[in-house]
């Protein structure tokens, strides 16, 4: 099952998320990016993003002034707080993903440091938040991870992209419990990034659990990792295999 943002690339530069599951041969579900949403209807659509298919909501707010909610520019607070709060008003919020760590060139790095959402966190406790890539603030993430409970995140566009994919696993796993790294490739452009990305993810894994776990007890979180927190986050069904 593929879970795709259909923000990024823009519509005309791309498969639609419908396609790339054709193409995959497999199940495909949308995320809802805000910052694509007018900022007159993102109450609206985001208030009936689950009746309508979408199974996150995705920000970019990293990228449009940075995370501290104090600091942002108006237009960008103000769709987000919006967004965030028709969610949680419509009694069954949808996970929210949120770009933090590094990008590209148009992203001033030390805003978009996790820690920033703290505030947000803690406003909107009936909320999961999803902490997308996060280096070189591993760390951080895997703290907040660590002391909420509505806190989960992943190493995409960290793995496959670092040099040392296994030492930023290390990291993540210092302090949060495998029941909250997620894994996810971040592959959009590329279509090679969905088989590095899987194959590096299960190296670092194969070296660092049977590091920090009994044997047992690897295996079980290698699978948690790979698929059933997303699937718990996500609140997917089992997908159905399909060479069966």
């Amino acid at each position: 099952m593929l879970l795709v943002d259909e923000g990024f690339p823009p519509t005309g530069m791309s498969t639609s998320w419908q396609e790339l599951g054709d193409l995959a041969g497999c199940a495909a579900k949308p995320i809802l990016r805000i910052e694509e949403t007018p900022v007159d209807a993102v109450g609206d659509v985001v208030a009936g993003a689950r009746a309508a298919g979408y199974v996150a909501l995705k920000t970019i707010a990293a990228y449009r002034g940075g995370l501290d909610i104090d600091r942002m520019p108006e237009p960008v607070r103000d769709a987000l707080l919006m967004a965030l709060e028709a969610n949680e008003a419509s009694g069954d919020p949808l996970p929210v993903q949120v770009h933090t760590g590094f990008g590209d060139s148009d992203l001033l790095l030390p805003a978009s440091r996790p820690g920033l959402l703290k505030p947000l966190i803690e406003r909107f406790r009936d909320t999961t938040f999803v902490l997308l890539h996060c280096y070189p603030f591993v760390r951080e993430a895997g703290w907040l991870a660590h002391v909420y409970g509505n806190v989960f995140f992943d190493l995409s566009l960290t793995i496959p992209h670092v040099a040392r994919p296994a030492a930023a696993l290390y990291e993540a796993l210092e302090l949060a419990p495998v029941s909250k790294l997620l894994y996810a490739s971040d592959a959009s452009r590329t279509p090679e990034l969905y088989l590095l990305a899987a194959r590096w993810w299960r190296e670092a894994l194969a070296e660092v659990l049977p590091a920090l776990l009994p044997e047992a007890d690897a295996v079980r979180a290698a699978r948690m990792i790979l698929r059933e927190n997303a699937l718990a986050v996500y609140r997917l069904p089992e997908p159905q295999d399909i060479f069966t």
